[in-house]
């Protein structure tokens, strides 16, 4: 009994030492408020509280950029069905009378052409209705069809192709208040950016797809697309058929590119055309219908020292090679202004007024800024001698 005493009698110290030690902290905390400071009315403290949930509902319910990037610009992305009719060869024993009297009038005849459609993408450059897109996209078709975001559907006239850079403009007629896509800058664009792809792939309208510029600068020689004159952005934002002619955006909704090319044998690897270079074929083509570029008549490579030097070993080689950094000839077109200036095969083109060349891609782009006429300065390197050759420029022709 002794003990259960004691064990009360430190229960009942220990509250009493409590109930002093917090008098004293609520005195010493009653000392720490400022006779200035009045406490806050009730309606204040309720707006404190009630302001936390907000801003946290505001930060989580915040759109994403791409989100942001799509809102601005989607509504000026269009979808272009096209329909073109193909001849194709009918097989003489199907028009055969023996086998059309064994088989009867009844067998199926074979029809000599045949409807064929295409899907693309575009966006839209003027209120009045013009549209960029590919010209792999409308090239030869007989009919062309533009779908808006809202499902409004107008008959397209084609206004310019060139297949040189595979660009387009298509017009449309639906009022002159259609949203425009807002065009950025694509000198500003750098490798690691963001890219934001919008398009038509496979027919699932409206897709947006998100990835990062993978480099700038890409050659249509690398790309695998050598007829064309392009230095491309590479991307592994998705592109698939359908994307060709839509935009390729910046983090600001800014167009920079227009989805252009795939790589079949690749994956994450896409490529769009500038949107700089667009915008200036975009004037020629909607003023004259078609863009007029310089050209001097020889299909060439890179070359290096280094791939001069395997060729010169090789005991197979047909020529040797001078050992430079330049453009090597390896076909000069007949009556071609390269051809008439004296441009041989085996030639190294390793000057053009003045500016040093080092590669195949620099000197198309020498000649592709040129004007049609301009006399250009060729310096060439052929086996141990240097030669210099005035090439006027011609108007590019079909050189298949």
């Amino acid at each position: 009994m002794l003990f259960f005493k004691l064990i009360r009698s430190i229960r009942q110290l220990s509250t009493q030492v409590l109930a002093i030690f917090l008098g004293v902290m609520l005195t010493a905390s009653s000392v720490l408020v400022l006779p200035s400071q009045a406490e806050p009315a009730p309606e204040t403290i309720v707006s404190q509280v009630s302001q936390k949930p907000a801003a946290a509902t505001a930060a989580i319910g915040k759109h994403s950029f791409v989100a942001d990037a799509v809102n601005r610009v989607g509504n000026s992305v269009v979808r272009i069905d096209t329909e073109k009719t193909v001849t194709r060869p009918v097989d003489p024993f199907m028009d055969d009378p023996f086998f059309r009297r064994f088989f009867g009038e009844g067998f199926p005849q074979q029809s000599p052409t045949e409807q064929l459609r295409g899907l693309g993408s575009g966006f839209i450059l003027d209120k009045s209705g013009i549209i960029l897109t590919n010209a792999h996209v409308v090239d030869q078709a007989d009919r062309v069809s533009v779908r808006l975001k809202d499902g409004r559907t107008y008959k397209g006239q084609v206004r310019g192709i060139d297949e040189v850079t595979d660009l387009a403009v298509v017009k449309i007629n639906a009022g002159n208040d259609l949203p425009v896509a807002p065009l950025g800058s694509s000198d500003d664009v750098e490798v690691g950016d963001w890219a934001i792809a919008v398009g038509n792939p496979l027919g699932f309208d409206n897709t947006v797809t998100l990835g990062i510029v993978s480099t700038l600068k890409r050659s249509s020689a690398q790309v695998g697309i050598s007829d064309k004159r392009l230095d491309f952005i590479q991307t592994d934002a998705a592109i698939n058929p359908g994307n060709s002619g839509g935009p390729l955006l910046n983090a600001e909704g800014e167009v920079i590119g227009i989805n252009t090319a795939i790589r079949a044998d690749a994956m994450g690897i896409g490529f769009a055309i500038p949107i700089n270079k667009a915008k200036a074929i975009a004037v020629q083509l909607q003023r004259d219908g078609k863009v007029a570029h310089p050209y001097l008549g020889v299909q060439m490579v890179t070359l290096t020292p280094e791939l001069a030097r395997q060729n010169n070993t090789d005991p197979n080689s047909s020529f040797e090679i001078p050992e430079v950094n330049g453009a090597l000839v390896m076909r000069v077109v007949l009556n071609s202004p390269a051809a008439i200036a004296g441009i041989h095969r085996g030639d190294v083109i390793v000057q053009i007024d003045n500016q040093q060349i080092t590669s195949a891609g620099q000197l198309q782009r020498v000649v592709e800024d040129s004007r049609l006429g301009q006399i250009l300065q060729v310096k060439v390197q052929r086996g141990n001698r240097t030669q210099e050759l005035s090439i006027r420029t011609a108007e590019l022709k079909d050189i298949s």
